[in-house]
């Protein structure tokens, strides 16, 4: 996922970090071998290669994250889409460099190749059916759902209590030794923005946005790189839903972002340009979530 993992931990009784180390990397290479976008020999790049017709039957963890991803495609109408692999490698965004901007032919070619309404999903027989040229880039949905899968590992061999993480995407879990919860403060690139501190006790955070990067979230709906959210991070139980939340407001307009995160009840904190420079925008689930200094100092 050109990223690395961490883990913190609590660690249990007869814990042994080479057998955990081992479990960990093997679990990332099967997710990997599965929904790579960057691997030519994924289920997701045999896919995305196969004839018009074609069905592709999915492993089970591919199958989840198409299910969630064609689900959260739906509500947003499109605002997250996972069968844009076409207009992500256009702009350069994908395994092969690109000499620049696409043209606008190219543009509209790629456009009438993509999107999820062209996807035939069996959720029965867990398979998916090519329509002719379609690319599936699940980058915004497959990380969190790793980040997911390593903390079901982690409680099966008895952890209970770890922050873990996988590129800034994050599920924290019981307590630290010291009896605190796992504090994960949210990265804040924009002066006069006040730090955000979250206790990740049980929940997930993800984070989309265009400050490390730049301008690479692209707007499903128009091709075109999105350019009005800074950084737009999503509280949840669940990491991959936090993921595919955060990337799916990050590419909508203020007012609109403003509307689906209240739909959805959304914990967010985005950071948005304006004219009169970076606005940030408390969710109101997140607000009711908040304890602000002076509150903690007269508790």
């Amino acid at each position: 996922m050109g990223t690395n993992w961490r883990l913190r931990l609590a660690a249990p009784t007869g814990f042994g970090r080479a057998g955990l180390d081992a479990a960990i990397a093997a679990r990332l290479e099967d997710i990997l071998a599965q929904m790579s976008h960057w691997r030519a020999d994924s289920v997701l790049g045999h896919f995305n290669r196969s004839a018009a017709g074609t069905w592709t039957a999915l492993p089970q963890d591919f199958a989840a994250v198409m299910t969630a991803a064609l689900a959260i495609a739906e509500v947003c109408a499109g605002a997250f889409d996972p069968a844009i692999g076409c207009l992500v490698d256009l702009w350069g965004h994908g395994p092969v460099a690109v000499a620049g901007p696409p043209s606008a032919g190219a543009l509209s070619r790629a456009r009438q190749l993509s999107g999820y309404r062209r996807l035939d999903f069996d959720h029965d027989r867990q398979r998916l059916r090519q329509p002719g040229g379609l690319r599936l880039d699940l980058s915004g949905i497959a990380k969190g759902y790793a980040v997911d899968a390593l903390a079901a590992l982690l409680r099966r061999r008895g952890c209970s209590h770890f922050l873990v993480e996988i590129g800034g995407e994050l599920v924290g879990a019981g307590l630290r030794p010291d009896g605190d919860p796992w504090w994960v403060d949210l990265e804040t690139p924009a002066a006069g923005v006040a730090p955000l501190r979250i206790a990740l006790h049980q929940l997930a955070v993800a984070t989309s946005g265009d400050y490390v990067r730049g301008h690479h979230t692209i707007d499903p709906r128009t091709g075109i790189p999105v350019e009005t959210a800074m950084a737009v991070s999503v509280i949840h139980r669940s990491a991959m839903l936090a993921d595919a939340w955060a990337t799916a407001l990050c590419v909508e307009p203020a007012e609109a972002m403003r509307a689906l995160a209240l739909r959805q009840n959304l914990a967010v904190r985005a950071l948005i340009r304006s004219t009169d420079g970076i606005e940030e925008w408390l969710s109101p689930a997140l607000q009711e979530l908040i304890v602000y200094d002076n509150e903690a100092a007269l508790s």
